[in-house]
């Protein structure tokens, strides 16, 4: 299983953002069979520095996040960066999964090889972030988002 972890985690290093998304997966997983996964790939995620610069944007549906997102994303990455956007979506009340409203509505963000875009489910949690939001930004600072 050591090996996986480790393929896994070189494969988020050298940008290959299905293995981020896996291990997001992982991570956001309550599923038992993840937990020591899920915990070997934080704990190295975790001892990998990083300058990258954390925002928050919150407001009442319709405001204009979703493209206030876009447009900042874009500017950023002109400007050398790559940008990660973890959207915290309402969940799904069939499936309990992300609704990835967010995500269609940063289409042409989420075209852009230097970003990345992954929506979240609220799961009923309120105030923006949900449980693993920290982990999932320790994920996107290892992969080399900044």
């Amino acid at each position: 299983m050591e090996k996986e972890i480790d393929l896994l985690i070189s494969k988020i290093i050298n940008g290959q953002r299905a293995a981020l998304g896996r291990a997001m997966t992982i991570v956001e997983s309550t599923h038992p069979k993840y937990k020591d996964t899920a915990f070997e790939i934080l704990n190295y995620a975790e001892k990998k520095q990083s300058n990258s610069i954390r925002i928050g944007i919150t407001g009442v549906p319709g405001v204009g996040k979703s493209t206030f997102i876009e447009v900042l994303g874009e500017i950023l990455i002109n400007l050398g960066h790559k940008v990660a956007v973890l959207a915290i979506d309402p969940s799904s009340s069939l499936t309990g999964g992300s609704i990835l409203g967010d995500k269609t509505r940063m289409e042409k963000l989420s075209r852009n090889p230097n970003a990345f875009i992954r929506p979240s489910p609220s799961s009923g949690v309120l105030g923006g972030v949900t449980k693993s939001t920290r982990d999932l930004i320790l994920l996107c600072e290892l992969a080399g988002y900044d």
